[in-house]
């Protein structure tokens, strides 16, 4: 990540907090998806589906080396997301409960 004077991080932040919004904007699932193609490469985006796709079967409780051969994610990848689910800022958790309770 590169390091950022205090003026520029400041700006940062009000980007990512720009950015949510552009994401809380999207109406629809395919809104969302076009605004991920145009934010990401396409090996960008791939890295994000693989990563939501490790979270689902985490989530079944299904072991990492199963993850591994049902998605090619490397166990450390694997590994790295678990941490996250359990131990992040709790995004992932919420947009699964959301998902499996949209009401």
């Amino acid at each position: 990540m590169k390091q950022l004077d205090q003026q520029h991080a400041q700006a940062n932040r009000a980007a990512r907090s720009s950015l949510a919004e552009a994401f809380l904007a999207m109406q629809t699932a395919d809104e969302c998806r076009a605004l991920l193609k145009d934010l990401t490469t396409p090996a960008e985006l791939e890295a994000l589906v693989d990563r939501w796709r490790v979270v689902k079967y985490l989530d079944q409780g299904m072991p990492y080396r199963e993850i591994h051969e049902r998605t090619g994610v490397s166990v450390t990848t694997v590994g790295r997301v678990a941490r996250f689910l359990e131990n992040g800022n709790g995004g992932y958790r919420l947009a699964l409960e959301r998902i499996k309770n949209p009401d």
